[in-house]
């Protein structure tokens, strides 16, 4: 590839195929971020359009939309279509998150899995306590369910507009909290909530998963067959009882999540070039086989399924399901109501309580070694950001209830909503109040992060510029034929001299399938060390990225005043090329799939390289670091 500093002014691009976008979990924290507002703005709609025509409302909703084949076919009103139908999408994408956060992200540390898990469930069952005692000999008790699921989409956007100061591990933590809850719920969904169940449709449903499992086993990557499959088992969980949204649950559930391979990628680079040599049918079929096969499944399905899921099916949903009439004798029955009440308390009290609980629960009784992700106080706002229910709550409402206890029960999560928003906006605001180093580390904590760099930097051994003993390092696996490197360089200049107290580390990752020159002009560089003159023919070797001929190195050598002779013979012996091997197979244990690829404390930096993203990166990790070491 050579594509042209200009076209990537972005500070995006890297030198791979299909990997230069954002991560798939800042894709997702996006979608779901924005994603709020459209469903805010579904919910606002549902409430203008059922207060000022309910009898249309109701009407158009209840509408019967039928789709038939011959003598079988399939009978739904409007609102079963959204609630059954498109919801079956919006679970696939939970699905797909929770399997590639246990592949790939925080979750692929199988220790880190409990912290979760607890607060996740303890999260439910203190909010389903809370509402069985506030319901308890009046009737109601059987809408426990609608008091205990998050609503991802609402608690990231509340997040992005309240919580500005809170760290980025939070925003992770919320997100694998709401995963375990969306998976508990869906369990509650199908034993607590489903009609009586017909075991025929029922092992039929169970069958068509069976034969996506033996699919994925054998390797098997064509979509229509696990389409007829998906369609098969939804329409046999319908037909059975039990809510069909379980399988796109279980769908996402196994598909699995991995990195890029370099080997892939290079697979897909000889197979383009090939096609460009010999542009014929079979040989672009090869070629675009071999793009998709680079990327894991889980990421190209995510694409594809999550802006419908947050921009489409999510407000589609809010829409068909918010609309309630609003008056003043409405809310003064609603709010003496113990279905309100108990919706209500549970989201506001029990949520923060069964969250932060468990979570400080899980690092006593482990006696540190399964520690807090984020400080105390980021704890206390994603306890309160966790009240933020609606889309699973009003699902199982609608399961539970009709008529007005289904209006008072769709006011409670409403509340609930608001009260939520307005309690983290105040915890952050308290925080903001604090001392800054009290702060950062009600914030921060003494959570260690997950690191991504296999092989750690040895201050003996690594090519390094800054201060020894800096507080953040920061690692970048580059190639000096990649013009994504070339435009990174002067970001790195920029942040070393913003930062005293930044280590910059460069490792060798030619990319030779694409880069012909970046092995030779590696080993120069290696070669040049060997005369103590590392970092002036680093520096020339990326100003000069279009002449990387041996004729150019040899000029180079000559500017830096290397000894010339001694500089061929080390470049004719190879003298470099282990060291560089060295540092290839480390960017492979590191999953590195392209160039540039930075690390910043061991962690990997997703999404942008320009001076503003990778500042703030380290600022980060320098809040940590000082965190840590006070």
């Amino acid at each position: 590839m050579s594509t042209s500093v200009e076209e990537a002014a972005d500070y995006t691009g890297r030198t791979s195929c299909g990997a230069d976008s954002p991560s798939p979990l800042r894709r997702f924290l996006r979608t779901e971020t924005g994603s709020a507002a459209v469903l805010v703005a579904g919910a606002l709609a549902a409430l203008l359009w059922s207060n000022t025509a309910p009898a249309s409302y109701e009407s158009f909703w209840e509408t019967h939309l039928s789709v038939r084949a011959g003598a079988h076919g399939v009978s739904l009103t409007l609102r079963e279509w959204v609630d059954s139908g498109l919801m079956t999408v919006f679970f696939f994408v939970v699905g797909l998150e929770a399997r590639r956060e246990f592949d790939m992200g925080e979750l692929r540390e199988r220790k880190r899995l409990a912290l979760p898990l607890a607060a996740g469930a303890a999260g439910m069952a203190v909010p389903v306590g809370i509402y069985l005692a506030v319901n308890a000999g009046h009737g109601t008790v059987h809408g426990w369910g609608a008091a205990m699921s998050t609503d991802t989409a609402f608690a990231l956007g509340a997040l992005a507009l309240v919580g500005r100061r809170m760290p980025a591990g939070l925003r992770v933590l919320i997100l694998t909290v709401t995963v375990v809850d969306d998976f508990l719920a869906l369990g509650v969904i199908t034993v607590a909530y489903s009609e009586h169940v017909t075991l025929p449709p029922l092992l039929a449903a169970l069958a068509a998963f069976a034969a996506v499992l033996v699919l994925r086993r054998l390797g098997v990557r064509r979509g229509a067959l696990y389409a007829v499959l998906a369609v098969a088992g939804w329409l046999a969980l319908l037909k059975s009882g039990v809510d069909p949204v379980v399988f796109g649950l279980g769908m996402g559930l196994v598909t699995y999540a991995r990195p890029a391979a370099r080997s892939d990628l290079e697979r897909a680079s000889g197979l383009f070039r090939l096609f460009r040599e010999q542009p014929t049918p079979e040989l672009e079929r090869s070629a675009r086989l071999g793009l998709a096969w680079a990327v894991s499944p889980n990421e190209r399905l995510q694409r594809m399924y999550h802006p419908w899921a947050g921009y489409v099916v999510v407000p589609l949903f809010a829409l068909a399901n918010a609309g309630i009439e609003i008056s003043a004798d409405q809310l003064g029955r609603a709010f003496s109501s113990p279905v309100t009440l108990g919706v209500l308390f549970g989201y506001v009290l029990g949520k923060p309580v069964g969250i932060a609980g468990a979570s400080l629960l899980c690092a006593v009784l482990s006696r540190g070694r399964v520690r807090l992700p984020v400080g105390w106080g980021a704890l206390g706002a994603g306890g309160t950001l966790a009240g933020v229910g609606f889309t699973v709550s009003l699902l199982i409402a609608t399961l539970a209830f009709d008529g007005p206890r289904l209006e008072e029960a769709k006011i409670g999560v409403l509340s609930a909503v608001l009260c939520s928003v307005v309690l983290t906006w105040g915890v952050n605001g308290l925080l903001g109040l604090l001392p800054r180093h009290t702060r950062l580390r009600a914030l921060i904590g003494k959570a260690e992060t997950i690191t991504d760099l296999a092989v750690p930097v040895d201050p003996g051994r690594d090519r390094a510029r800054g201060p020894q003993r800096a507080l953040v390092t920061v690692v970048e696996y580059g190639d000096y034929e990649c013009p994504y490197c070339g435009q990174a360089e002067p970001v790195v200049r920029e942040l070393l001299e913003d930062f005293g107290d930044v280590r910059y580390v460069w490792r060798h990752l030619p990319l030779t399938d694409v880069h012909p020159h970046a092995q030779l002009a590696a080993e120069a560089a290696e070669a040049a060390a060997l005369q103590g003159r590392y970092w002036q023919m680093h520096d020339l070797l990326l100003e000069h990225q279009g002449a990387l001929r041996r004729e150019d190195l040899r000029r180079y050598a000559t500017e830096i005043g290397l000894e010339l002779e001694r500089f061929a013979r080390d470049m004719r012996a190879g003298a470099g090329a282990a060291r560089i091997a060295e540092d290839v197979e480390s960017a492979d244990l590191s999953g590195v799939a392209g160039t540039p690829t930075f690390f910043v404390n061991g962690r990997r930096h997703e999404g942008a390289y320009d001076v503003a993203s990778l500042s703030a990166a380290v600022r980060a990790a320098r809040e940590r670091a000082a965190v840590r070491a006070s």
